[in-house]
Order: C-alpha cells, then structure tokens, then sequence
C-alpha cells in the first residue's frame, strides 16, 4: 500500500524559561494509506505534538514530514496550507461545527475553499453525511444535533477533500461507551473504504482493537507500534 503519512527523525523543540523543552524526540513513522494506527501515551508524552507536526501546522525543529508523497518542508506558508486542505483531513476533540449552518452547509464550506462546484460539491457532501448515517438530519443545525451526530458530521467534514491522510485527536473525549465504540468502529470502516491512512490520538485503550496497531508516546519518543520504528 502507498505510504500517505511519513515521518523522519523529527524533532521538535520550544523555549521554556531558560532552557529548551523537547517535545518530540527523533520520531520516525510511515503510515500506509488503508490503515488505521491508534496512539496512546500519558498526558504531556508528545501526542499532540505528533499531530500538530504531522497536520503540518508546526514546522519541526529538525526532521522531515511528507504528505501524500509531497515533502512539507519544501513547502511555503501557503503551500503548506494548500496541502492541508487537498490531502489531510483533521477530526478535532470537538467538533467546532458552525451553529449558524446545517449539517450539509458545514461540508459545503470546505468545498468553497477549493473552487468546486457547488452542485457537485452538494451531492457530495449528502452522500457523505448519508454514509455516516446522517442522511435524515442534512438540513439540520449543531444545536438540534446529539454529540454523537455532530461528531459524525465532524468526520464527513474531514472526508470532503478525499484526503491522503485523516488525522485524530480524541474523538470520543466526550462521548459515553456506546457511542464511542460507534464512532471508532465509523473511523474504522471509512479509513478501508476511502483507502485514507488513519493516525487516532486516544486515551481509551478499550478502543485500540478497531484499529491495525498502536504506537506509544513517551518523554517525546515514539516507543512501540508503526512501521519505521519497528521494522
């Protein structure tokens, strides 16, 4: 499979006081398009880090990123930009939905920033809420939706650009067992039917089992699980 998601060595390092505090120590990943990695770790171990790197948000401080084949360091401001909207699908804790639009109106927004046709762009969006069972609640807005609808429409809203790479920061934060466990098996089933490599920041290791391996944080350092560390 190809590799979407890949990173070398990276390192990421911040002022702190007078010192400097390393958030990420030389952690190298490959994640291959079709698989679904969970990552796990105490709270202050680097994953959140790990994403904002890998979201190419955060330039590191030494290391390489490339997504869908394309180096982000290579990139200007605006490249990087460009490359998060056409190739990485980011699914927040919260689903930070717009209260003033529907459910298909928070799919269309994405759409309008890449210049496509509001028809297509429509049909798309209802068959991807439909596919994430959403398909009765389209003309809805965030208030008359549960946590679990809004966070449907969260990653629907990911799915828009047909990404390379979903990146996911603890979608279940919020969410009781039952719902939880509908959301990861969702992440599950859309990362093998749209063939999007799928990087799952949890805490909840009762839902790693829906997922192809588990990596683990600690002290910056990526300890365990995906492909570039244990090959």
């Amino acid at each position: 499979m190809e590799t979407a998601l890949h990173l070398s060595q990276v390192t990421l390092e911040y002022p702190d006081g007078e010192g400097i505090l390393r958030a990420l120590d030389g952690v190298s990943l490959d994640l291959r398009r079709g698989e679904f990695v969970s990552l796990v770790g105490p709270s202050g171990s680097g994953k959140s880090s790990l994403l904002a790197v890998a979201a190419t948000l955060v330039r590191p401080t030494a290391g390489s990123v490339a997504v869908a084949g394309q180096d982000a360091g290579s990139l200007t401001e605006a490249g990087r930009t460009a490359l998060r909207r056409d190739s990485i699908g980011i699914i927040f804790q919260q689903p930070n939905l717009l209260p003033s639009l529907t459910a298909v109106e928070q799919l269309l927004v994405a759409a309008h920033l890449r210049a496509e046709p509001l028809g297509d762009a429509r049909r798309k969006a209802a068959g991807l809420l439909g596919r994430v069972g959403l398909a009765s609640v389209l003309d809805k807005r965030p208030h008359q939706l549960s946590g679990g609808q809004r966070q449907r429409v969260n990653i629907a809203r990911a799915l828009m650009a047909s990404p390379a790479v979903l990146l996911v920061d603890e979608p279940t934060a919020a969410l009781d067992r039952g719902r939880s466990e509908e959301i990861v098996r969702l992440l599950r089933e859309v990362t093998d039917e749209f063939g999007v490599a799928t990087l799952m920041v949890t805490h909840d290791t009762g839902l790693v089992s829906f997922t192809d391996a588990v990596a683990t944080m600690r002290d910056g350092r990526l300890t365990a699980g995906v492909h570039a560390d244990a090959r």
